[in-house]
């Protein structure tokens, strides 16, 4: 008999990098034949892009539902058991995950980035629900670092995504630049790196990825103005409101990518599209050393030269290498699924 799974994720808010871990997710779940409900901020789209039931995320008594009547709860993947954004959006998770384990069910802890966490509260409740978990799961060392400072056993997995079966296409010769707002984000920075793009690609087409509209869009369009003023004829286009299948297609015809986003880098990676990574978190900090990418911190200072001068030298063979070796292990996750 089929087992009744939820999910529970920053799910149903059109970005790139969660909605793509929900359909590896969903996927690897059809195969093993779980019967699945997604809790999304969107049901009804989400029900219709990955063929699934789903039920709004805050409407306490169809989330009451779903959960009474599954098998498992998987919460993740992501960050959600952090109180920097905000602790509201952990209370949220928790309780999710506190339902569950009231109501009796299996619990997997999926791919998680644990905290940051900076109240002793928020320290409580996450370490009080995640010991009582049936299988945990993180994606760094920090996070499992500080579970085992609490006496919790995780294992540390890939990101899902390095699970996905993606396009290799040919190059469309484009340059694709991904750029999210961020607290550290500045006008010098960006000057700087639209020098460069202007210095070195200013005759290829430059295509700006919009991963998510309320951080992405305005930071985009921005930077189009900033290449503009530099070469008024170079060639734009902000990329957005297409299907993730879609975008996924577009960055694997590229011939360069500059990425802030996680999922960004990893799907060029993936696709063999040499790229430069932008550091806004250690998680993209962590890909870019262990894939041999060019790395620019967010600071207006850097030898920006040296690093489009190693973007031309990387390999795409030894980037597709690269993430093929690092395909998450679904193992013990079967294991209770099952």
């Amino acid at each position: 008999m089929a087992k009744k799974v939820v999910l529970s994720g920053y799910y149903g808010y059109d970005n790139f990098g969660d909605e793509a871990i929900l359909a590896v997710l969903i996927d690897h779940l059809k195969q093993i034949g779980a019967d699945v409900t997604v809790l999304s901020h969107n049901p009804k789209k989400t029900s219709y892009n990955y063929q699934v039931k789903a039920v709004k995320n805050f409407n306490l008594l169809s989330v009451i539902f779903a959960l009474k009547n599954c098998d498992v709860l998987i919460s993740g993947g992501g960050s959600l058991l952090q109180d920097v954004t905000s602790l509201k959006s952990l209370l949220y998770y928790s309780f999710i995950i506190w339902l569950a384990q009231i109501f009796n069910k299996q619990v997997i802890i999926f791919a998680q980035g644990i905290g940051p966490l900076q109240r002793d509260i928020s320290k409580n409740i996450v370490a009080n629900l995640i010991s009582k978990a049936n299988l945990v799961t993180v994606r760094d060392i920090k996070s499992c670092e500080l579970l085992q400072s609490w006496g919790i056993d995780a294992e540390i997995v890939s990101d899902p995504v390095f699970s996905m079966d993606l396009p290799q296409s040919e190059s469309s010769g484009a340059v694709g630049i991904q750029l999210r707002e961020f607290k550290t984000m500045n006008d010098a920075f960006l000057q700087r790196l639209a020098e460069s793009v202007v210095k070195e690609f200013a005759h290829k087409k430059i295509e700006l990825y919009v991963f998510q509209n309320a951080l992405d869009l305005e930071i985009s369009k921005r930077f189009v103005k900033m290449l503009k003023k530099l070469y008024p004829e170079i060639e734009t286009e902000i990329v957005r409101s297409l299907s993730q299948n879609d975008i996924i297609i577009r960055i694997s015809r590229l011939e360069y990518m500059i990425a802030m986003r996680f999922h960004a880098v990893l799907v060029a990676i993936k696709t063999g599209v040499p790229t430069i990574a932008i550091n806004y978190d250690a998680k993209v900090a962590k890909l870019a050393y262990e894939a041999f990418l060019p790395l620019l911190t967010i600071s207006a200072d850097e030898d920006f030269d040296t690093a489009f001068i190693k973007l031309k030298t990387l390999n795409s063979t030894d980037l597709i290498d690269f993430a093929r070796s690092k395909t998450f292990d679904w193992r013990e996750f079967d294991k209770i699924l099952r």
